[in-house]
């Protein structure tokens, strides 16, 4: 029985807002035709997983939600700086968020047991990673399959070998829950 399957092939985005959308919308697009008996099973199975690196950040951050809001403090990689302009004008207020259909607080729990410093965030900020996490947990609501951001400290704060254990361990979780 086939519990986690990773693709072959991973996406790296730019550090952009607008400028990641093609990419991304290929990719989550890609999710959706790829494997599975049917659509539905697939789709049942699908789990989008972002990582976003935070400087400031102590520890790991599983966030919960993600507004309509992109108000950038400094200009993404292709210069742009959005301020309070909604990330989907079609969804109504910068006011608006989206939260993750996954179990935030018992996954954090989960790992906080197995000895990883992680905290469950409400607030993704407002430059790219949370303009990504938008996009894609509307994605995920249209389609039936699920979304969730991790935001990361720099490998100074905590070595690349144990994010990478933690990476493992949270996708070992996600695989163990659906």
């Amino acid at each position: 029985m086939e519990l986690l399957r990773i693709p072959q092939k991973s996406f790296i985005l730019d550090t952009a807002g607008q400028g990641a959308l093609v990419p991304l919308y290929q990719t989550l697009q890609a999710a959706l035709r790829g494997g599975g008996d049917s659509e539905t099973s697939n789709s049942r199975r699908v789990i989008w997983v972002h990582f976003g690196v935070k400087s400031d950040a102590t520890m790991f951050a599983i966030e919960n939600q993600a507004v309509n809001e992109a108000t950038f403090r400094c200009p993404d990689e292709m210069g742009w700086k959005p301020q309070k302009v909604p990330i989907v004008p079609a969804d109504g207020a910068i006011s608006r968020k989206r939260e993750t259909s996954l179990p935030v607080e018992e996954m954090t729990k989960v790992l906080e047991k197995m000895g990883y410093e992680v905290m469950t965030s409400d607030d993704a900020d407002r430059f790219v990673c949370n303009y990504v996490y938008y996009h894609s947990l509307r994605f995920a609501e249209q389609n039936g399959i699920r979304s969730l951001f991790v935001h990361v400290p720099l490998f100074l704060t905590i070595d690349e070998e144990t994010q990478m254990q933690f990476a493992a361990s949270l996708l070992e979780l996600l695989a163990s829950l659906y």
